[in-house]
C-alpha cells in the first residue's frame, strides 16, 4: 500500500499563518484578533487584485492566493483590524471619500507605530487634519490628493471596508454584540502593561522566546529601568550567554570586551538574578571608571586584580546585589585605597595574587584585551571614552536627584575626576610644540650690541640673544588642505595658533604648503606673515598625499623637521613616513587612524 502524500503548506499561506500569528499574539491587536473572523477562500468578498476587506459584522475577507512577506501580512491584518477598533463603520454622502479618510489616518498610526510593512510604498502619510471627519470634510470640498490614493488594502478602485456584506455561505460566528472600540482600549491597556513588564524584565520582548528572558538579562532590565547611575551603559551593552564562547575565551562567570561594547556571562556559573546584579555592575564600572586606559603600562592582570577589589567593596557597600556565592576578590584591609594604591601593594607579593581569581578566573583578567591594542587612542576609540564617561556622570546626577541613596565617596570621586573636561586643543598643541622646540637658552654676545647708555656712549655693551647656530634646522611642515570644503574661519584659526606658538618658541621659519588638487608650496614663511593675511591657493579637491610627499622629499627640509597636517577630515588615506600630527575641526573623524597626534580645534 502506497504511503499518503501529505501536501506541504505553500509560500503564500505559510507567510500569511505567520502574520497572523503575530498580530493575534501582540497585546494591542490580541483583543480585536480574538473576536473577527478571518475568511481566507475562494469566493470571498476580496478583490482579484486586493489583499483584504473588512466588512462591519466582523469578518476580514484575505486574498487566497497572493503571496506577501510575513510582515507585510502583519500590516494588512492590523489596519483591517483598526477599521473596527477606531468605529469606521459609518454611513456617510460619499462612502469612498469617507474610507479613504480612515485609510489614511491608519495608514500613518501604523507607519508611527513602525509595525509590519505595507505592501508598496514605505507608509508614510503627513496629515494636517485633526480627526477622520476633518479629512473627510476637506476632500468632500477639494477632492481627494493624488498621494493618498490606495492607501487601503483592497487595492486599486476599491474600497476595503464593506457596510451590510453579502453573505458568501453559512456562518455561525456571530459578532453582532461586540463593541470593537472597547477592545480596542482593552488592547491598548494590555500594551501599556506588557511595554512596562519588558523594561522590568518580568517578560520576554515581543516575538522572542520565553527562555531567553535568563537572569543576567533580567538584571540588566532592571538597571536600565530602576538603577539610573549605570542604566545607560546597561542599554548600550550586548549580554553573551553562550557556553561555547565562554569555554573559549576561558571565562568562568563572567568578562565584559569595552570596545565592542559585550559583557560575556557563562550561564555555566548558575548565577541567580539578585547575583547578575552585582556582577553587571562590576564589569559596567570597569569600562565607565576605564580601567582598561588607566593600566599606564602596569601589569594587566594584577592591574585588574587591584580594580577587583576596589569596585566590589564599592558594591557591597552600596547593597547592589548579592556577593556570588562561587566567590570573588574581596579583602576589607584594602577598603578606602585606590586601586593605584592596592597596585603598588600587591606587585610586592607577585607569587601570591597570581593564584587569585577574577569573575573570568584563576590568573585572567576579566577586562578582556582589545583587538587592537592602541584603540584607547583612535578617533572611534576617543569616542567610546567620552560615551562612557558620560553614561556615569549622568547616571550619577539621575541617582542623585531621585534620591536612590548614599555612594562610596570612593566612587563618586573617581567618577567626578573622569567627568572634567578634557584639556582644550590649543594646549595639546602647545604640549607638542614644546616636544620638539624646546626654549632657546640666550647668551650675552656682541653681534648685536644694545642700546649704549647715555653716560657712557663710547662703551658697547652686549646684549642677551640666542648663540650662533642655535636656530639652524629649527623648523616644521604645515600641509594645509585647502580645498572647497575647509572652513574659512577653521583656516583663520589654524594659521593664527601656529604663527603664535611659532613666535613663542622662537621658531624662525616655517615650510608651508597649500594642497588641494594640485600642490601649491609656498617655501619657508616667517611667524609674522603667517599671521598677517596669507593669500590661500586652492579651493578645489582634496588630495594631501602630494604635499606631504613634496615636504618628505625636499632638500632643503630638515629630515627631522616634524610635520602638521590641517584638514577637514575629508580626505584620502595618507602615507606619512616622519613625525606629524594632525589638526582637524572637533566632531570629525578622519577616514584612517593615523599613527600621530590628533589635534581637535573647537
Amino acid at each position: 500500500m502506497a504511503k499518503p502524500k501529505f501536501r506541504e503548506l505553500d509560500i503564500a499561506a505559510k507567510s500569511y499563518m505567520e502574520g497572523l500569528h503575530f498580530v493575534s499574539q501582540h497585546p494591542m491587536f490580541a483583543p480585536l484578533a480574538s473576536h473577527a473572523q478571518f475568511v481566507r477562500r475562494e469566493g470571498n468578498l476580496c478583490p482579484e487584485n486586493g489583499w483584504a476587506v473588512t466588512t462591519s459584522t466582523g469578518h476580514i475577507h484575505v486574498h487566497p492566493k497572493r503571496r506577501a512577506l510575513s510582515e507585510e501580512w502583519i500590516y494588512i491584518l492590523a489596519h483591517a483590524l483598526l477599521h473596527l477598533g477606531f468605529g469606521h463603520f459609518q454611513v456617510k454622502e460619499r462612502q469612498d471619500l469617507w474610507n479613504a479618510a480612515c485609510d489614511c489616518f491608519i495608514a500613518k498610526f501604523l507607519y508611527d507605530m513602525k509595525l509590519g510593512r505595507p505592501p508598496a510604498g514605505d507608509g508614510r502619510v503627513e496629515l494636517t487634519a485633526g480627526s477622520e471627519e476633518d479629512l473627510y470634510l476637506s476632500f468632500m470640498e477639494r477632492g481627494l490628493p493624488s498621494s493618498f490614493h490606495n492607501l487601503g488594502t483592497a487595492g486599486h478602485g476599491y474600497q476595503d471596508m464593506i457596510l451590510n456584506p453579502r453573505t458568501t455561505g453559512p456562518s455561525y460566528w456571530n459578532n453582532d454584540n461586540v463593541n470593537w472600540q472597547d477592545c480596542l482600549g482593552k488592547g491598548l491597556t494590555m500594551a501599556v502593561t506588557s511595554a512596562v513588564n519588558v523594561t522590568a524584565g518580568y517578560e520576554a520582548y515581543l516575538g522572542a522566546n520565553q527562555d531567553v528572558l535568563t537572569p543576567a538579562l533580567k538584571a540588566r532590565n532592571w538597571f536600565i529601568s530602576s538603577y539610573p547611575l549605570m542604566g545607560a551603559m546597561a542599554a548600550d551593552f550586548k549580554i553573551i550567554e553562550d557556553p561555547v564562547i565562554c569555554n573559549r575565551l576561558s571565562i568562568s562567570v563572567a568578562a565584559v570586551d569595552a570596545e565592542a561594547k559585550e559583557i560575556y556571562v557563562n550561564p555555566a556559573a548558575g548565577l541567580d538574578e539578585q547575583e547578575c546584579r552585582f556582577v553587571l555592575a562590576h564589569e559596567f564600572l570597569h569600562v565607565g571608571l576605564r580601567h582598561h586606559a588607566r593600566a599606564d603600562g602596569r601589569d594587566p592582570y594584577l592591574w585588574n586584580v587591584a580594580c577587583d577589589y576596589v569596585i566590589n567593596q564599592w558594591l557591597m557597600e552600596m547593597g547592589l546585589g548579592a556577593f556570588p556565592r562561587i566567590g570573588g576578590l574581596h579583602d576589607p584591609d584594602l577598603k578606602g585605597m585606590s586601586a593605584e594604591s592596592i597596585y603598588d601593594r600587591i606587585v610586592n607579593d607577585i607569587r601570591l595574587y597570581r593564584r587569585v581569581a577574577t569573575f573570568r578566573g584563576v590568573g585572567l583578567g576579566d577586562i578582556l584585551p582589545p583587538r587592537v591594542p592602541d584603540w584607547w587612542d583612535r578617533n572611534d576609540g576617543l569616542t567610546l571614552d567620552e560615551f562612557y564617561r558620560s553614561c556615569l556622570s549622568n547616571g550619577l546626577d539621575y541617582h542623585y536627584e531621585q534620591k536612590r541613596g548614599l555612594l562610596p565617596a570612593g566612587l563618586v570621586e573617581e567618577i567626578r575626576a573622569l567627568s572634567q573636561p578634557p584639556i582644550l586643543w590649543d594646549v595639546e598643541l602647545a604640549k607638542w610644540f614644546d616636544h620638539y622646540f624646546s626654549p632657546l637658552e640666550k647668551v650675552r654676545t656682541y653681534s648685536r650690541i644694545s642700546r649704549r647708555q647715555s653716560s657712557t656712549p663710547d662703551i658697547p655693551r652686549p646684549r642677551w640673544g640666542p648663540s650662533a647656530g642655535d636656530e639652524d634646522g629649527r623648523t616644521f611642515g604645515v600641509v594645509l588642505d585647502t580645498s572647497g570644503s575647509m572652513d574659512t574661519k577653521l583656516l583663520g584659526k589654524a594659521l593664527g595658533a601656529i604663527a603664535s606658538y611659532s613666535l613663542s618658541r622662537d621658531v624662525p621659519l616655517v615650510r608651508v604648503v597649500f594642497c588641494d588638487a594640485a600642490v601649491y608650496d609656498q617655501g619657508y614663511l616667517a611667524p609674522e606673515v603667517i599671521a598677517d593675511r596669507v593669500s590661500i591657493k586652492g579651493r578645489g579637491g582634496t588630495i594631501l598625499q602630494p604635499g606631504i610627499d613634496l615636504l618628505e622629499h625636499a632638500e632643503d627640509f630638515p629630515k627631522n623637521g616634524p610635520l602638521l597636517i590641517i584638514t577637514d577630515g575629508f580626505c584620502d588615506r595618507v602615507k606619512v613616513h616622519r613625525e606629524h600630527a594632525f589638526l582637524i575641526p572637533k566632531g570629525q573623524h578622519l577616514p584612517f587612524v593615523p599613527r600621530g597626534k590628533v589635534f581637535r580645534m573647537d
